[in-house]
């Protein structure tokens, strides 16, 4: 069953939402405020996120960078701004799809399938991902030939794999994976990275695909 966060402060949005999509068999939790989103989300692991901007404690786009920071779940925002600036930065910051309110909720519903649509695709692709001789399946965290990594060596290549081909910061991971008092101690993500390449890289010393962009940070290229 299909796991959806709706998060508004609206008491009767938050009633209809969740009886309309129950009865469409979409188990539902809610949160009222950008903090408890943001913990329902990191505890539930839903599989779509609904979200008004206009929260009374953190503004929604930020609300979207949080989650952005590490899943790429789909995220609907229902929300009353309707201006274009509103929608450019809400899509600008990861959010999938954009409606307005007031809304009906047969469009609401048919964008909620489409984004879920989009999602099972990207989902299948990551699937089946090639490195060197080897097929990363990130969805069942399986790789080919019986090889294995820490929780650690995971965490660190699926962030790459979710964005080939884009250069992922250095602060980025070590934010993700350690956390903010770690910004500084990029030693971690070489000792890493080199773990990986030893791993998955045809030539550990000269990988072509789990690459090093000196200073800045590292980058996938399929």
């Amino acid at each position: 069953m299909t796991r959806i966060l709706v998060v508004d402060d609206e008491p009767q949005i938050l009633r209809a939402l969740r009886i309309n999509l129950a009865a469409r068999h979409y188990e539902v939790a809610v949160a009222t405020d950008g903090g408890s989103a943001l913990r329902q989300a990191a505890d539930w692991h839903p599989d779509l996120v609904v979200l008004d901007l206009g929260l009374p404690d953190i503004d929604g786009v930020d609300v979207i960078h949080g989650l952005r920071g590490w899943t790429q779940i789909p995220i609907v925002v229902l929300s009353g701004r309707a201006g274009s600036a509103d929608k450019i930065e809400a899509l600008d910051a990861g959010a999938d799809d954009y409606v307005t309110k007031p809304f009906g909720i047969d469009e609401f519903l048919a964008r909620i399938r489409a984004v879920s649509r989009r999602a099972a695709i990207q989902e299948a692709e990551l699937a089946s991902i090639q490195i060197g001789d080897h097929v990363v399946d990130l969805t069942r965290k399986t790789i080919s030939d019986g090889v294995r990594l820490t929780p650690t060596e995971w965490h660190i290549l699926e962030i790459l794999l979710r964005n080939p081909g884009k250069l992922i910061p250095q602060r980025h991971l070590l934010t993700a994976v350690w956390g903010n008092k770690h910004v500084k101690e990029t030693h971690y993500l070489r000792q890493y990275m080199a773990q990986l390449r030893k791993k998955l890289e045809r030539d550990p010393a000269r990988p072509a695909h789990l690459l090093t962009e000196p200073g800045m940070g590292y980058r996938f290229t399929p």
